[in-house]
């Protein structure tokens, strides 16, 4: 027989152990679904996490690991602040696009004119929309008590029509011959979110990513609004009883989530992307969700476990472009990793007995 029974305390050799545990999880069963799929395993498996590194163009590839990686942890960085506190925004996704969308508004708005001031107004317009965006579960929690997980959720969905009207409508670039879109702004000098050394991949979204990891490493570790985080994630009743204000933790949660989120979403559009468009958002809000748990909620482990995905990101590419694998797989891939991931969380809390249970 076997029963599962609480640990007495959490298991940290287990704590540790799950994210290793995982990707190695997902590994043998990536490579079971890639063998279904009628390609060599191993050859899959080889492609996604040795080509970018070491293969023949690894040297064209491991820029990309900063470009992929950026939004990844920026956007990781807010969730775990709220994941901590036990808030759960999983509408990054949303934030995201609306911060792209501010952003690139502010930059087209003085289209054709040059002023290095541009940028710096696209990057306050894109933070302050993730998270005025984020304000509307938030302030709903906080007045009325919904739940911020369907309702940042939802939001999604509106952001994402948000972006269709905009690609058709308001920001359509005039000169587009029809095409849905807005002006590409990696031919807008003011507005380009250029790499600052040529051929690296580092550009103004690393930069601020680094800033993001510091900062919350800093707040979860040095100060006092970090230490309420944790204790309300850990003990809500003794944070309510020690004086955390539940209502204002939400409300910072939350914005400061939205306005990571936003503001990768406005470097997104002001350089690798280079435009408003339809297809725009790729997921990387719902994927920091990933990275986020697979970090530990740990800015630190945050860093590892976002150039981790991106790698996932340009090994899948490489591999539906060599392999022929499906674009779903390689999601499919991804999905594996949280799914293994939360699975062996049980472990550190549980522990697995074995042999016949003890009559009382």
């Amino acid at each position: 027989m076997i029963r599962i029974e609480a640990r007495p305390q959490p298991s940290a050799v287990m704590a540790y152990a799950t994210p290793v545990l995982a990707v190695l999880l997902t590994m043998i069963f990536g490579g079971v679904l890639f063998a279904v799929l009628g390609k060599d395993p191993l050859q899959a498996i080889a492609t996604i996490f040795w080509e970018p590194l070491f293969g023949e163009f690894a040297f064209f590839y491991r820029p990309q690991l900063l470009i992929k990686g950026a939004p990844l942890v920026l956007i990781a960085i807010g969730l775990a602040l709220g994941f901590r506190a036990g808030i759960w925004n999983i509408g990054a996704e949303g934030q995201y696009i609306i911060g792209a969308i501010c952003g690139a508004g502010a930059g087209l708005a003085f289209y054709p004119a040059e002023s290095v001031l541009i940028f710096p107004l696209m990057v306050l317009a894109g933070a302050l929309g993730g998270w005025a965006w984020a304000m509307i579960p938030a302030v709903l929690k906080v007045r009325f008590g919904t739940n911020e997980i369907l309702v940042s959720l939802m939001l999604v969905y509106v952001s994402e029509q948000l972006l269709a009207s905009m690609s058709l409508g308001l920001l359509k670039n005039p000169e587009g011959f029809g095409f849905p879109g807005s002006r590409n702004l990696q031919q807008y000098p003011s507005a380009h979110n250029a790499e600052i050394i040529a051929g690296t991949g580092m550009h103004w979204g690393v930069v601020a990513a680094l800033i993001a990891v510091i900062f919350a490493y800093v707040l979860l570790t040095r100060h006092r609004l970090g230490f309420a985080i944790r204790v309300t994630g850990e003990a809500p009743r003794a944070a309510k009883f020690g004086g955390v204000h539940p209502g204002r933790l939400v409300l910072f949660c939350l914005g400061m989530s939205g306005l990571l989120a936003g503001l990768a979403g406005m470097f997104e559009v002001a350089g690798p992307a280079g435009q408003i468009s339809i297809d725009f958002n790729v997921g990387y809000g719902f994927t920091a969700i990933i990275v986020a748990f697979l970090g530990r909620l740990n800015p630190l482990g945050i860093v590892a476990a976002g150039l981790l995905m991106a790698l996932t990101y340009i090994g899948g590419d490489i591999a539906q472009s060599q392999l022929g694998l499906p674009a779903a797989a390689i999601q499919v891939f991804q999905g594996m990793l949280l799914f293994f991931l939360l699975a062996l969380d049980l472990l550190t809390n549980y522990r697995m007995r074995f042999g016949q249970a003890e009559v009382v």
